[in-house]
């Protein structure tokens, strides 16, 4: 399935500043988000399930991603999820979820890159390029030329494989992430965090459509 990564929020628990998920998740929506994943750590299934319906409704036509819980996102009919390198793999999850389902994979190296079996994902998100708060980092930033490296080998690969810059992106470094090849971007923080998450929601949004234009992609 096509995916719009535009702008990718993801939405934590942790990271939430006090807001309800749900009503974060609409706002950001409506802020011009394209694709939205929930990521929660620490709950309980059942919990997990609750949320990511809830988010489902405030959320209307824009896809609800569910982060490494297969059995989350298959419970709650969400459209998919994304893994990592650790959990469960992505021809798993395909094999679990189906071929209509959206299946993202988190990759960090060329190595990964070359590694990766394509013909289970719909996109990668590539990082982190920055360095975060939301999460606990376990290497060194990739930068934009790292993503630029990893971004050129997948579309070695396959042409046209939609990519994600992740983590530490906000709107001082948007734009890098869309001049190194990405299709969009992925944020936490920036979002979550804001004063007012929808206007900077809008705000990253005409940030990331401006660096496309300029690349050349409508």
């Amino acid at each position: 399935m096509r995916v719009d990564l535009r702008l990718y929020a993801i939405v934590d628990p942790e990271t939430s500043g006090g807001h309800d998920l749900a009503e974060l998740a609409r706002d950001i929506v409506a802020g011009g988000a394209t694709l939205v994943q929930l990521r929660d750590k620490k709950s309980d299934t059942r919990t997990m399930v609750a949320r990511a319906r809830a988010i489902m409704a405030a959320i209307g036509a824009v896809p609800l991603l569910v982060n490494d819980r297969v059995d989350v996102a298959l419970a709650a009919g969400c459209a998919g999820v994304h893994v990592g390198q650790d959990d469960m793999t992505a021809e798993d999850a395909r094999r679990l979820l189906g071929r209509d389902a959206v299946i993202g994979l988190s990759i960090k190296t060329v190595a990964q890159a070359q590694a990766a079996l394509l013909a289970s994902i719909d996109y990668v998100g590539i990082g982190g390029v920055f360095g975060t708060t939301s999460k606990s980092a376990t290497s060194k930033p990739i930068g934009p030329a790292g993503l630029k490296a990893i971004v050129e080998e997948f579309h070695r690969r396959k042409p046209g494989l939609p990519t994600c810059g992740i983590a530490g992106i906000n709107e001082r470094n948007a734009a890098e992430v869309i001049a190194a090849g990405a299709d969009g971007i992925s944020v936490i923080s920036a979002l979550s965090l804001a004063p007012d998450p929808k206007a900077e929601a809008q705000r990253l949004r005409s940030i990331v459509d401006a660096a496309l234009a300029k690349r050349g992609r409508q």
